[in-house]
This record gives C-alpha cells, sequence and structure tokens, in this order.
C-alpha cells in the first residue's frame, strides 16, 4: 500500500495565443465553462481528492497576482453579498475556496516546455510524490473525481499512473502514446510513452492525457531531459526515462467525460456540450433550436 500524494502542480504559465483576444488581458484559466472559470474545475477535483496543496507554476506576475486573487477570501463582497440577501451568491463564492488548502507559487521564467515548469516546482514539492494536471483539460465525473480514480490505482501500485484515452490511431500523432501495453479491465500497464510518435512507432491507441500521478523520481529525471522530442523539457520524456529505469507505468481507463478548453473553438463545443448536460431548460431549448434551424435551411 502506497501513501496517496497530497501536492498537485498546475502549470499556468504561457501566453495562452490559443485562446486571444480574450487572453491578452486574462490567464485561460479564468476563461468559463457552463458559468465557472476553468481553475474551478482543477481545485474542486484537488479538494474531492483530498489535495493539500496546490502549486501554481506561472510565467508573470499579473498571472500571479490573478491567481492569488481569486483564491482569497473578499471579506467586503461576501459581507455585500449577505446584506443585499443574496445567499446563492454568497454561497458560490465561498465555494471558490476549499477548507485547508494552501496554494503556493512558482515562477516559470523562461518558456522551455511544460516538463521545465514542473522542474520550477521542485524547490516546494521536495521529496513528495505529487500530481500534475493541465488547466485547459477540463474533466467531470458522476461519482468519483478523476484524481481519487488515479489515487486508488496508485495505492495499490505506486509508480506512475496517468489518465489515458483511447484514439484512432491517424490521431495519436498529436499526443504522448503508451507502448508495450497491456490490459487489464480499465488498467494498462506499459513498457513506455513517446511523445508525439511518428506513425511507425505507435504500437498502440493508449494517448496519455493527464492528470499524472507521479514519483519523486521524475524531478531528478527531467534536468536530463536536455533536447526532448520537440526541442523542449517534456514531462512525458522524463515519464519514459523512469519507465526505461524500471519505474512502473499505468494507465488509468477513467470515467470522467473530457472537455477541451484549449481554443476558442474546443471551449465553444466544451460550453455547448457541458451546458446542455448540466441543465435541462438549456437542453430542451437546444432542441427546439435545431428544429428551427434545420427547418430554416
Amino acid at each position: 500500500m502506497f501513501n496517496r500524494p497530497d501536492v498537485v502542480v498546475l502549470p499556468v504559465a504561457g501566453l495562452s495565443t490559443r485562446n486571444l483576444p480574450a487572453t491578452k488581458a486574462m490567464h485561460k484559466g479564468f476563461l468559463c465553462l457552463n458559468n465557472l472559470p476553468i481553475i474551478q474545475y482543477a481545485i474542486d477535483t484537488c479538494a474531492e481528492a483530498g489535495v493539500k496543496e496546490v502549486v501554481f507554476v506561472y510565467s508573470d506576475d499579473t498571472s500571479k497576482k490573478m491567481y492569488e486573487r481569486y483564491f482569497t477570501p473578499n471579506k467586503k463582497l461576501e459581507e455585500r453579498l449577505l446584506r443585499s440577501d443574496k445567499l446563492e451568491l454568497w454561497e458560490a463564492l465561498k465555494r471558490t475556496i476549499p477548507d485547508n488548502m494552501k496554494f503556493s507559487f512558482a515562477c516559470q521564467s523562461e518558456p522551455k516546455g511544460n516538463g521545465h515548469a514542473i522542474l520550477c516546482a521542485k524547490d516546494i514539492i521536495g521529496k513528495r510524490d505529487f500530481m500534475v494536471m493541465w488547466v485547459d483539460d477540463v474533466y467531470v465525473c458522476r461519482g468519483q473525481g478523476i484524481l481519487s480514480q488515479l489515487l486508488d490505482v496508485y495505492e495499490r501500485f505506486g509508480g506512475i499512473v496517468e489518465n489515458v484515452i483511447k484514439f484512432p490511431k491517424d490521431q495519436l500523432s498529436r499526443y504522448g502514446v503508451l507502448t508495450g501495453v497491456k490490459a487489464e479491465k480499465n488498467v494498462i500497464t506499459a513498457q513506455g510513452v513517446i511523445e508525439k510518435p511518428k506513425m511507425e512507432e505507435i504500437d498502440s491507441d493508449y494517448a496519455s492525457m493527464g492528470p499524472y500521478v507521479l514519483p519523486n523520481l521524475v524531478l531528478d529525471l527531467l534536468p536530463q531531459v536536455t533536447n526532448g522530442s520537440n526541442g523542449e523539457i517534456n514531462l512525458t520524456d522524463a515519464i519514459n526515462m523512469a519507465a526505461k529505469q524500471g519505474c512502473p507505468l499505468r494507465g488509468v481507463l477513467t470515467s470522467a467525460e473530457r472537455y477541451d478548453c484549449g481554443t476558442n473553438e474546443e471551449l465553444a463545443k466544451s460550453n455547448i456540450r457541458l451546458s446542455i448536460r448540466e441543465n435541462k431548460v438549456l437542453y430542451d431549448e437546444a432542441v427546439k433550436t435545431i428544429k428551427e434551424l434545420n427547418q430554416s435551411l
């Protein structure tokens, strides 16, 4: 039995150019998905899994201040909402900050890859095993949260545990892909993972998507990834190095719905899908609108 890590790294550095023009003035974590900033989904997932500390890796002070402000209680606003008897809004505001969760910050001064971003948090993580989540990939679960599902597998086996999704082979070259796999129900044992492989290198249909549960060993290996598969320091390359050194690597086909928020187009699609799924009134309105559009075509 392995102890569950309780620290998560959230890389929020970068220019978020795929979400311009909104991200000219704010970080993509504050773009909304079904009326919630997408960063809130990550924090709620962490809270459900019992995470005690979240480390934001930022690139500039403007971004850092946004996250600091959002995750700091605003007593004046709370009091004003209570005086105005706006209890629903007051409760929504209180829920943004989970109880007993610490927020830490590490600066990534240069854009050297997602692995480098995680390495910037090394001093805060210390000797602990840890988790990593990508903010613009939102996972919604009807029961147990995605981190909890990964941690259940980690408790049994240790090593590296990550969320994986099956894709058609012609789409896999965009992702990290597990290699040398053996599947047992929803848990996939793998010999390694290749970042954005060539077609001839692909021998499974399991894409490495994150979130990840990682042993501290990965922090020691990241500095050795001096020239990753795309010229940057990639987390995937360090994971592959750890697997080649004998660290167990497992992927989990979780019961989670993925909502891609990485581009404006994908964010729009995700907003439609999740909003309709979560709101019966919107669902009925969407059905009515589609019928009207079909009749006018």
